[in-house]
């Protein structure tokens, strides 16, 4: 789920301040681009990543956000704070159409101001990265597999009541809520209400907190939640598995009967309405996420792309070995392939549950750990393969100069902006191919210096 980001990934990572792209897409990306060398912000609530740490709210910096929006100057913001009480009654009409009390409106919006710090959260641009295997070994440590089990312990049978209802696999659920918030521990503390209603009139992204607020008031309206639970990051993913309020309306079941849905304080509903969310987003019971696999010398990684599906068999066929050893599954679905490191480090063939992963929070990196998380829980061993951990990251003015030097060979007609997504690793792939090098998309310094000539 953006869940968004951050300044240092430690305490971005323990302030799971991941926001989903459940419910249409998010704002942002949660470690959107880390395959390429670097990851910045996440799904707005989305998280491990890079901006400013979503603790509590502080002083707004009074600049201009980085992203250069007409809404993110500083005199806009400005504006729209003073207008905020305005905003926030001008959406009574809207309210009032979701069938929310106006006494209850009247209430939950009474004595709302706004929280200006979140500007500088929404548009912050990290300048240092983490590389994947650091992302990795932040996320699927000893301790925290340590809680992992202990949790399953403590709620089998809630896991087992889940796993009948919805097929969904309980070591996954499980992963999703340790890296989350850590096993409920860092739920994050900023108010929901009022995070989603600033973003809702101030800044960039109005159109789509305005929905989040709205949603924010239906579920204290209908009782699920009270207020003091509401709490969350600065984008507004609350819970113990991080649900944007829109996302909360779609997926949250009431587990236990008690007529609230409560994915806060209640264990039944939270792994239920987490597995809810997978089911609807297409998980297939019963099938792993994807295989670490050894990709051959020589390989062409043109075909590493989420858009070139093959069988197992036909990727077998050209080289591909499970890195265990052991035989690929008998299935005709189509998987893809992934090499979050180049060729330099670890293969993975991925099935349709990864890509129901990657709709709870849209970005690889983030799936590749919960899939290598719940494995880890389920008894598995770590990958087999080494990653190449004498690369360093790229900082963002490296990242900025790369892509303008893809843009002055032809290969980048982006606006470069040192943040890296599909169309940055396009145009690394067809320059590595231009030169004769393994087209694998990766930004090492070593493919820096091969573009500045030296």
């Amino acid at each position: 789920m953006w869940q968004a980001v951050t300044v240092a990934i430690a305490a971005a990572l323990a302030c799971a301040a991941p926001v989903r792209a459940q419910a249409g897409g998010s704002p942002f990306s949660f470690l959107d681009n880390l395959f390429t060398g670097s990851f910045s912000n996440g799904n707005a609530a989305n998280a491990p990543s890079t901006q400013p740490t979503p603790g509590a709210p502080g002083q707004w910096s009074g600049e201009d956000g980085a992203s250069g929006h007409p809404l993110m100057t500083a005199s806009a913001i400005r504006e729209a704070a003073a207008n905020f009480d305005n905003c926030i009654a001008g959406m009574w009409p809207d309210a009032a159409r979701r069938n929310i009390l106006q006494d209850n409106f009247q209430r939950f919006t009474a004595g709302l101001t706004p929280d200006l710090r979140i500007m500088d959260l929404l548009d912050a641009q990290p300048e240092f990265t983490k590389s994947i295997w650091d992302y990795l070994d932040i996320l699927v440590n000893d301790n925290r597999l340590a809680k992992g089990r202990e949790v399953l312990a403590k709620y089998k049978a809630q896991f087992d009541a889940t796993e009948r209802t919805y097929g969904v696999d309980r070591y996954i659920i499980a992963a999703i809520w340790g890296i989350e918030t850590n096993y409920s521990t860092q739920i994050g503390d900023r108010s929901v209400l009022q995070s989603t209603a600033t973003l809702a009139c101030i800044g960039r992204r109005q159109d789509y907190f305005r929905d989040e607020f709205l949603s924010t008031l239906e579920i204290l309206n209908r009782g699920d939640l009270r207020p003091e639970q509401l709490h969350g990051s600065w984008a507004g993913a609350f819970g113990a598995t991080q649900f944007m309020p829109t996302a909360f309306k779609r997926f949250a079941v009431d587990a236990d009967g008690d007529g609230r849905r409560d994915v806060v304080d209640n264990p039944a509903d939270l792994i239920a309405s987490t597995a809810n969310n997978l089911k609807k987003d297409g998980w297939q019971p019963g099938q792993s996420w994807g295989y670490e696999v050894v990709v051959p010398q020589g390989f062409n990684y043109m075909l590493a792309d989420r858009a070139r599906s093959m069988t197992f068999a036909q990727w077998e066929q050209m080289g591909l070995k499970r890195a265990t050893g052991q035989p690929f599954p008998a299935s005709n679905e189509k998987v893809y392939l992934l090499a979050p490191a180049g060729a330099q480090g670890p293969g993975f063939l991925m099935m349709q549950n990864f890509r129901v992963i990657m709709k709870y929070n849209p970005a690889e990196a983030y799936a590749l750990a919960i899939g290598h998380f719940a494995d880890r829980l389920r008894g598995g061993q770590p990958f087999v393969q080494a990653w190449p951990r004498e690369e360093r990251t790229l900082s963002r003015a490296e990242r900025l100069e790369m892509q303008q030097l893809l843009a002055q060979r032809g290969f980048y007609r982006g606006t470069p902006d040192g943040q890296f997504g599909g169309q940055t690793r396009e145009a690394l792939r067809n320059f590595q191919a231009s030169i004769g090098a393994p087209a694998d998309g990766f930004a090492s310094a070593d493919v820096l210096e091969r573009l500045r000539g030296r």
